[in-house]
């Protein structure tokens, strides 16, 4: 058996200089509240005391879009566990960065070029990049490839074209789910689980895993952001897509969420 080794991409940012921009129409926008780490505005997306409603902009890489199944599953998830008045979600098309790997600061760059929903008014917006790109520090020939990552308090990239290579090895799973496994683990991040912005009222993070649960078959478990473990655990579970454990929703709902 191949042995795990994590590397956690939740970087901690630090953001110099304005953060208020011109948008197309010509209209500032004031970008501060989405300039957080990661998990810093979990209360925000779980309760409805500041933001009611939530809007989705989905940018991705020109014939890497997610499946439909996969973003509806999201929001799903999104409407079980969050108060939200109402959930949407936006599509931009965006060409290829023309590179075989991405780190998460070059991610962040094409975020500032790309991204247009903001927090405004009484709805938070959150971003999500789907590219055609490997995250930097992937492995392949360790098995140790990296599905997603979330890497400020309202945004995360899903690393599309590996998940369609890691899909193909198996007729046991499909693009649909491992995208949305993927997609509902990140979300769980941006949720502050586990410890990571929300408060852990049982001890459960893995020892060996930071910001990850240690139950069984948790949707927060480490394996679930890398590839040959997504695979092994949809693989076992005949396809279906996990769920947050019983800790972890213990842990939602003290903070906001359902």
């Amino acid at each position: 058996m191949k042995k795990l080794s994590i590397l956690l991409l939740l970087p901690l940012f630090l953001f110099l200089g304005c953060s208020k921009d011109n948008n197309e129409n010509g209209t500032q926008v004031d970008k501060t509240a989405n300039l957080k780490g990661p998990g810093d505005s979990a209360n925000e997306l779980l309760s409805s005391s500041k933001f009611k409603n939530l809007l989705i902009e989905i940018g991705y890489v020109t014939n890497y879009a997610p499946t439909e199944m996969a973003v509806s599953n999201f929001v799903e998830l999104l409407n079980e566990r969050a108060h939200k008045d109402n959930i949407s979600i936006t599509y931009k098309e965006l060409d290829s960065p023309k590179k075989d790997s991405l780190t998460i600061d070059e991610i962040f760059d094409l975020e500032k070029e790309n991204r247009t929903v903001y927090n405004d008014g009484d709805t938070l917006g959150l971003y999500i990049y789907f590219t055609d790109a490997s995250a930097s520090d992937d492995n392949p020939d360790e098995d140790l490839v990296t599905l997603g990552a979330v890497y400020r308090n309202t945004s995360m990239v899903i690393y599309e074209a590996t998940i369609r290579k890691l899909a193909a090895k198996s007729s046991l799973i499909s693009n649909s789910t491992v995208e949305a496994a993927t997609l509902n683990h990140e979300a769980g991040h941006l949720f502050g689980l586990v410890n990571l912005g929300t408060p852990a009222v049982n001890e459960h993070e893995d020892p060996d895993a930071k910001s990850h649960c240690d139950e069984q078959n948790c949707l927060m478990r480490a394996e679930l952001q890398f590839g040959w473990g997504m695979a092994k655990m949809l693989t076992a579970k005949n396809g279906a897509i996990p769920s947050f454990g019983t800790e972890c929703l213990l842990d939602l709902q003290a903070n906001g969420g359902k």
